[in-house]
C-alpha cells in the first residue's frame, strides 16, 4: 500500500528525469539518472505462435478474450503490430535486441552458430538492470546471439518479479505461455472426434484452405487454445492487482509471431507476421502516454520497436554508440499523432529448421510486396516439424490427388519472384497483382523501397548461411565492409524480375563472373525465371551457348555454385543433376554448406514427374552427420516412399 501511494506521488516527478529513447545502444552515464522507485514496472505477456486472426478483439472470426479485452479498455490496442520474422528464435532475437536479424546475423532458425552482437548493442534488459530494474524471464529465451552483459536477474521457470530485492525496486518481467504453440496441433486422427468449445461449423477458413473436417477441427481447437491463453493473461493481471502493483505496471500482451495453422508460422504472409498487441496503461503512470484509454491505433509498430519503447518508459537514456533499428512508440516525448502516421514494416524469412527459403517483404499501408528470392521452390517445401500437423498432411495429400482448386493449390507450386497484394481487398494474400499493368507504379515503388532497405542494412542473407558464418564474429562491421559486394549480389538476384529480353544478357554475364557469389545468385535468378516463365524456360533449354555455360558451372570448384547449376539443369531438364550433387556433397566444406545443398537435392527430388529420383544411398559426406540433426532429416526423407 505504501509503495502504491509513493509511486502515485512521485509519478509526476518521474517525467522530469526521463529522457526519450533514441535508436542507439548503450546507456549513457548521467548524474541525473532517475530514482528507480519513481519508474513504472513493465510486464510482457507473450503467447506463442499466434497471429491476430484468432482473437475477436482483432478479427471478427476469432474467439472472445475477455481478459485481453479488459486490458484494452484500460489501455491501447495496436491494430497494426508486426513481428519482423515469422518464427520463434528470429522473432525473439529481434525483440531482445531491437535490431533487424539479417543486419546482425541472427535470421536463421535454427542457427548454426550464435552471432556476436555489434559493439554498443546489448540484449536490452541488461540496460534496465544497469539502471536499477529487477529483470526476470519465465522462461523461454531462444536467442540467436551471444549474451555479453547478462540481461536477466533470473531466467528460469521459477523467475518472478515477486523475488525482487525490495518493494520499491521496479521490475521488468517476461512470461511466455506455450498453450498456443504449434506443437499443440500435433494430434492424431482420434482427436477429431473430441468436441471443441468453439463450434467448428462456425469457423471461417481462409480461401487457401480446403473446407474439411480436419481443417475446421484444427481451426476451432486452436481458438480454444486462445481461450486458455486469455485465462493465463487474467491470472497475471490478478497477481499484479493482488500485490498492489497493477496501477504501477505497463502490461503488454502480444503474440511472439504469427501462426500457427498452415501457411502461418514460418511464412511472411500476414498470417505469419501480423500479431495481436494490447498495452494496459497503469493509472499511476497515465501521464507517460498521450492516448485515451480504450483507444486503438493503426500506426505501424514492429518488433524492432519494442526494446526502445520499454527503455523509454523506464527512463533509460541511450547514447550514440552502436545504433539499433527500432523507434519507441510509447512514453515521454513520443507524439501519438506521429506514431499514427507510421505506415511501413519489413519482414524476413530465411532457413526454418532444415528448409531454406530467402524471402523479404515490405508493407506500406495496405500494400505489400513479398520478394521470394528462391521462388522456384514452393512454399510447401518439406520441413519435418511442419508436417507433423494433420492439416498440413491432408492439404498436401489433397493436392497430390487433384482435390484442390487453384487458390488452394498455390502453396504447392513455384511462386512468382514478386507477390504484390492489396490487403484492403485481399487480406488473405491470394490475388497477386505484380503482373497487372494497372499496379506497375505501386510495384516499382515498393520494389525500390525494399531494395534500398536490403542494401542499407547490408542484408547478410546474400552471403549464404555458410558464407555468413565466416563473418559472424563481427556481423555488422563485416556487413559494412562488404556493403558494395552485398549490394551487387542483391542486384544480381534481382535479374529474376527483369523482362526476359534484358535478363538473358545479364544472366550470361553474371553466371560467368569471377565472383563466386555473383555466379551463385545469377543461377538462383535463372532458376526463378525458368520455373515461372515458360517461354524463358524454353529459350534457356534451347540456347546452346547458355547450356554450355551452365554445364561449365556444374563443374565449378565452389560446391554451392555447382549445386545451384545442377538444380537449374534439373529444372530445364538439360542434364542429370545427380552426379553433380554427389560430387558437391562429397566436397562440401562444412555441414552448413551440405545442409543447403541437401535443400536443393530435396527440391529436385520433388519436381513434377520425379525425373531424377534420389535416395540417401547416393551420397557420401566428408563428416558424420548428427543422427538427430537436420542433415539426417533430409537423408531420412529421401528414403521415404
Amino acid at each position: 500500500m505504501f509503495q502504491s501511494t509513493f509511486r502515485a506521488v512521485t509519478c509526476s516527478m518521474a517525467i522530469l528525469f526521463v529522457a526519450p529513447a533514441v535508436a542507439h545502444a548503450q546507456p549513457e552515464s548521467t548524474s541525473e539518472a532517475p530514482n528507480p522507485a519513481t519508474r513504472p514496472n513493465i510486464v510482457w505477456i507473450m503467447s506463442e505462435d499466434n497471429s491476430k486472426h484468432y482473437l475477436k478483439h482483432f478479427d471478427e472470426t476469432g474467439v472472445e478474450t475477455p481478459a485481453i479485452e479488459a486490458m484494452a479498455a484500460h489501455g491501447i490496442t495496436f491494430d497494426r503490430a508486426f513481428s519482423n520474422a515469422p518464427v520463434c528464435s528470429t522473432a525473439r532475437t529481434t525483440l531482445i535486441t531491437g535490431c533487424y536479424g539479417p543486419r546482425i546475423g541472427t535470421q536463421f532458425h535454427r542457427r548454426t552458430e550464435l552471432a556476436t552482437l555489434p559493439e554498443g548493442v546489448e540484449m536490452f534488459p541488461a540496460w534496465l538492470r544497469q539502471s536499477g530494474y529487477y529483470t526476470t524471464n519465465s522462461s523461454k529465451e531462444d536467442y540467436n546471439a551471444k549474451k555479453r552483459m547478462e540481461p536477466w536477474d533470473d531466467s528460469s521457470r521459477k523467475a518472478s518479479w515477486k523475488n525482487r530485492p525490495s518493494d520499491e525496486t521496479p521490475f521488468f518481467h517476461v512470461v511466455t505461455f506455450a498453450e498456443s504453440h504449434e506443437s499443440r496441433l500435433h494430434f492424431g486422427v482420434d482427436a477429431l472426434q473430441k468436441p471443441t468449445d468453439f463450434d467448428p461449423k462456425t469457423v471461417s477458413l481462409p480461401p487457401y484452405f480446403p473446407d474439411t473436417q480436419v481443417f475446421r477441427h484444427t481451426a476451432a481447437f486452436y481458438r480454444d487454445r486462445m481461450s486458455i491463453i486469455d485465462e493465463k493473461v487474467a491470472s497475471v493481471i490478478a497477481q499484479l492487482e493482488q500485490a498492489g502493483e497493477l496501477e504501477n505496471t505497463f502490461v503488454f500482451y502480444f503474440g511472439d509471431h504469427g501462426g500457427v495453422l498452415p501457411r502461418g508460422k514460418g511464412y511472411i504472409y500476414e498470417s505469419g507476421l501480423h500479431v495481436p498487441l494490447v498495452v494496459r496503461v497503469p493509472n499511476n503512470y497515465r501521464n507517460l502516454v498521450d492516448r485515451e484509454l480504450g483507444s486503438r491505433t493503426k500506426g505501424f509498430v514492429s518488433f524492432i520497436d519494442f526494446a526502445p519503447t520499454v527503455l523509454n518508459l523506464a527512463g533509460v537514456r541511450l547514447d550514440k554508440a552502436g545504433p539499433i533499428d527500432g523507434k519507441a512508440f510509447l512514453g515521454p516525448q513520443i507524439d501519438s499523432a506521429k506514431v499514427d502516421t507510421r505506415d511501413n514494416t519489413f519482414g524476413y524469412a530465411d532457413r526454418m529448421d532444415e528448409k531454406y527459403d530467402l524471402v523479404r517483404s515490405i508493407r506500406v499501408g495496405d500494400w505489400k510486396l513479398i520478394r521470394s528470392f528462391e521462388s522456384f521452390q514452393p512454399d510447401a517445401m518439406w520441413a519435418d516439424y511442419r508436417y507433423k500437423m494433420l492439416a498440413y498432411q491432408q492439404w498436401r495429400d489433397r493436392y497430390h490427388t487433384g482435390k484442390l482448386n487453384n487458390v488452394q493449390s498455390q502453396f504447392f507450386k513455384p511462386r512468382p519472384p514478386e507477390l504484390l497484394f492489396n490487403l484492403a481487398d485481399d487480406p488473405h494474400e491470394v490475388n497477386n497483382l505484380a503482373s497487372d499493368p494497372a499496379h506497375g507504379d505501386r510495384l516499382t515503388e515498393l520494389r525500390a523501397k525494399l531494395n534500398a532497405h536490403l542494401k542499407q542494412t547490408n542484408d547478410l542473407g546474400f552471403l549464404t548461411e555458410a558464407g555468413m558464418l565466416k563473418v559472424i564474429d563481427a556481423p555488422v562491421e563485416n556487413g559494412k565492409r562488404l556493403s558494395s559486394e552485398i549490394a551487387g549480389y542483391i542486384d544480381t538476384a534481382n535479374i529474376a524480375v527483369m523482362p526476359w529480353e534484358q535478363a538473358n544478357k545479364a544472366l550470361l554475364s553474371a553466371i560467368n563472373s569471377g565472383d563466386k557469389l555473383e555466379r551463385y545468385w545469377a543461377l538462383v535468378a535463372a532458376s526463378s525465371i525458368a520455373a515461372w516463365n515458360r517461354s524463358a524456360n524454353r529459350d534457356m533449354a534451347a540456347d546452346e551457348t547458355f547450356v554450355k555455360l551452365l554445364h561449365r558451372r556444374t563443374l565449378d570448384t565452389e560446391p554451392l555454385v555447382a549445386s545451384r547449376a545442377a538444380q537449374l539443369a534439373a529444372i530445364l531438364q538439360v542434364e542429370d543433376p545427380r552426379p553433380i550433387f554427389q560430387r558437391t556433397l562429397e566436397l562440401s566444406q562444412s555441414p552448413t554448406e551440405a545442409l543447403q545443398i541437401f535443400n536443393m537435392v530435396r527440391h529436385v527430388n520433388a519436381l513434377a514427374g520425379n525425373p531424377y529420383p534420389m535416395s540417401s544411398k547416393l551420397f557420401r559426406l566428408p563428416f558424420n552427420p548428427d543422427p538427430k540433426g537436420l542433415i539426417q532429416q533430409h537423408l531420412d526423407h529421401l528414403d521415404r516412399p
